[in-house]
């Protein structure tokens, strides 16, 4: 885990005289702890409870406050009069999502910084904060939790014609999404190109550590082309040069490319680069072979390091051998990766002596964390319990083994996977005699394995032993595996009431919060509510309202069977710039069926062939929306679009219930177009659906008129009467 720094004292800056560039005076990262949260102020309806209005003061806040001019202290209150419009606001800040339980921590509110970031919005910002200011903000805010304040403080800066410092933007950009990342740091290099003068804007020229989270970016990114292009820039910076986290960066490139040949050979060009390897470089390594599915080379790895071997690029030689018989999981491989090869560099050849190590690299808890992931993925409980009691007796002779927190959380997390509560507490006492507190994150996995064994009374016994006797505080995450245990309980009284206690603590719901909440509206039979907590989610500033919001709200709807409201719901969804998706259509062929409107199928096959033909956006149909429209175009009798879905069905390699159609048609219409008292003009327009009437008997294999001869869909030349689109007008 990479460990924070310290705290230094925010010292006020004199303002120097707006000018482009100007050379900051030293900088002094902060990081600011964390103040109260947002408060949403919206009212849902009468059954949930108003949250208290926005604070935009706090006692923590007092030092970055004081960086403003003595006029402009004071920040803008919810009384205060709006701003005036402004062209180019800064980005909003996305609302944090519901991520893994081992995930990162989100974002913290942090009032002070957004408020600065609120202020100078309208106006030069430099009138209010100097580049040093800035960038003491942006740092803070970024190490607080909310990187995306920090990114649209730092774009601020740029369009103001003031260079941030780089350790401003190297924070922000090793806690940004991947895109948002480089482009920040893209944004960074294309001023620092143009500055008039670069001696002086050395403070914010990159360096090592700032192209290493560039780089890092890139990898997660899955970008081998601009991964290459960065370091292959990086030396034409001064202070830029690779080191050895570089080229551990790499190794997760290369992984992520599913070069595993590449992989085993950066140990070798790390030595031959002249660097040491760091701890991160075999972290890295071991962290590779997990990702492929490969637990035995990376436990050769890691007993290599415990034995304190020092032909470690021998080992990963053989290895690199072996690697041409396909093991473990496969990845694909992409496309691009080729570029990667002139970083690791040329093949050793044959018969060449492998470089041997300077020292040994014992295994960290990392790198035993690490592994114990690995044996999680592979469903191997009893290693993961095994490996956390090997490293409690390690820890004893070398601290550096001896399992952290981390290592307990994925203890638990396997446990829990394995519905194994009474293990799981046993793996809480000792933490507890080893002195390891549990984190919010080892009672948020701890809470979400009894919520998904129905057992919302312990849940809220964890909820409440951890907001008082740890003194942890509960967070977004913990709400929401909350709300969706109620949702699997039926119970949308004790989701609401999460909701409205998520918010009176301070807690600021994200999109996941609304979504959840609307599910249990909508799964309890009340769309109309449903629709009033999405509402309620357009008017939060801190969320996005996302496809997943809305295609809830379209299935609440079609459950109840109020096909049209779903359909108009479907295109305010596309007004509002959100293409619908397979699970839109999913709920839209089911709602159909509960309305019991097959022409409205034939409309909804149209819509999705075209989607599936024009290919922008991408639309790959799945076997439970097209089974959906096949049912109901074979219930009623359109028998040639039927046709047609079974094709497309065929086509992406989904096998088509037969049986399940024959079965309807046998019940439903065996006796169709039989009527002897038909006029012969109907009996005319009817000629064309029996045609293909008889082609879908003919597929279902049921005896008709058509074996041994030729038939088609198509209209004949003379046939009369249209096809199914026909029943339409």
């Amino acid at each position: 885990m990479l460990h924070g720094h310290g705290k230094p004292r925010l010292q006020p800056q004199p303002q120097p005289p707006a000018a482009p560039f100007p050379a900051p005076p030293p900088f002094s990262p902060a990081t600011a702890t964390s103040s109260t949260s947002w408060r949403n102020h919206h009212t849902l309806h009468s059954a949930i409870s108003p949250a208290p209005p926005l604070s935009t003061t706090h006692e923590d806040d007092d030092a970055l406050l004081a960086l403003l001019p003595p006029e402009k202290r004071t920040p803008p209150t919810a009384s205060s009069p709006p701003p005036p419009p402004s062209s180019s606001p800064p980005p909003r800040p996305p609302a944090s999502s519901h991520s893994s339980p081992t995930g990162p921590r989100p974002p913290t509110p942090f009032p002070a910084p957004r408020a600065c970031c609120t202020a100078s919005a309208p106006r030069a910002a430099s009138n209010l904060l100097d580049a040093n200011s800035l960038s003491l903000a942006a740092s803070a805010a970024a190490r607080s939790g909310s990187a995306h304040l920090a990114y649209s403080l730092l774009l601020s800066m740029l369009r103001g014609g003031l260079l941030p410092d780089r350790r401003a933007y190297t924070a922000a950009d090793s806690r940004l999404r991947p895109a948002h990342a480089l482009r920040l740091f893209d944004a960074i290099l294309h001023h620092l190109r143009r500055a008039p003068d670069s001696s002086s804007a050395s403070f914010a020229l990159p360096d090592t550590a700032a192209f290493n989270a560039a780089l890092s970016a890139c990898a997660d990114a899955g970008d081998c082309r601009r991964f290459r292009q960065l370091f292959n820039e990086m030396r034409s910076w001064p202070g830029a040069a690779p080191d050895a986290l570089t080229y551990s960066i790499a190794i997760k490139m290369c992984a992520c490319a599913g070069r595993r040949d590449l992989v085993a050979r950066v140990l070798e060009r790390i030595l031959s680069s002249g660097l040491a390897p760091c701890a991160t470089t075999f972290h890295s390594l071991v962290a590779a072979y997990v990702g492929f599915g490969d637990i035995p080379t990376a436990e050769r790895i890691v007993q290599a390091m415990r034995d304190g071997r020092s032909d470690a690029c021998l080992l990963l030689r053989h290895v690199a051998v072996e690697g041409n018989k396909e093991k473990g999981i496969a990845i694909v491989v992409d496309e691009h990766s080729d570029v990667l090869e002139d970083i690791v560099g040329p093949r050793p050849e044959e018969g060449t002596e492998a470089p041997l190590l300077s020292r040994t690299y014992p295994p960290n808890s990392r790198v035993y964390t690490t592994l114990m992931k690995g044996y999680m993925n592979a469903g191997r409980v009893d290693d993961v319990v095994s490996m956390a009691r090997a490293m409690r007796r390690e820890g004893e002779t070398m601290p550096a083994s001896r399992p952290d927190h981390v290592t307990y959380t994925t203890v638990v997390l396997t446990l829990v996977a394995a519905c194994d509560m009474e293990r799981v507490h046993a793996v809480l006492d000792e933490m507890a005699r080893a002195g390891v507190p549990a984190s919010r994150v080892t009672y948020n996995v701890l809470i979400k394995g009894y919520c998904q064994q129905l057992q919302m009374s312990r849940a809220r016994e964890l909820l409440e032993e951890m907001t008082t006797d740890a003194d942890i505080e509960a967070d977004v995450v913990t709400y929401n595996t909350l709300i969706d245990g109620c949702v699997l309980m039926d119970d949308t009284a004790g989701a609401l009431a999460l909701f409205n206690e998520m918010r009176t603590r301070g807690v600021a719901p994200s999109t996941v919060s609304y979504t959840t909440l609307m599910k249990a509206f909508a799964a309890s039979g009340q769309p109309k509510v449903a629709h009033k907590v999405f509402k309620e989610m357009e008017k939060d500033p801190r969320v996005t309202v996302d496809r997943p919001a809305w295609n809830m709200l379209v299935e609440g709807y079609c459950q109840q069977g109020m096909l049209e409201t779903a359909k108009q719901t479907v295109e305010r969804m596309k007004e509002s710039g959100v293409q619908p998706d397979v699970a839109t259509y999913g709920s839209l062929a089911k709602g159909i069926t509960v309305a019991r409107k097959p022409r409205e199928a034939l409309l909804l096959w149209n819509e999705v062939k075209e989607r599936c033909e024009a290919g922008k956006p991408a639309l790959k149909p799945d076997e439970e929306l097209l089974d959906a429209l096949a049912d109901v175009c074979v219930r009623g009798a359109f028998f040639k679009k039927a046709l047609e879905i079974v094709a497309c069905m065929e086509e992406n390699g989904i096998a088509p219930n037969k049986t399940k159609y024959k079965k309807i048609y046998i019940e439903m219409h065996s006796r169709m177009f039989t009527s002897k008292h038909a006029s012969q003009a109907r009996q005319d327009r009817r000629r064309e659906r029996k045609r293909a009437e008889e082609a879908f008997k003919f597929w279902l294999g049921l005896p008709n008129s058509y074996y041994g001869s030729e038939w088609r869909i198509g209209p004949l030349v003379g046939d009369e009467g249209g096809d199914d689109d026909d029943q339409l007008e």
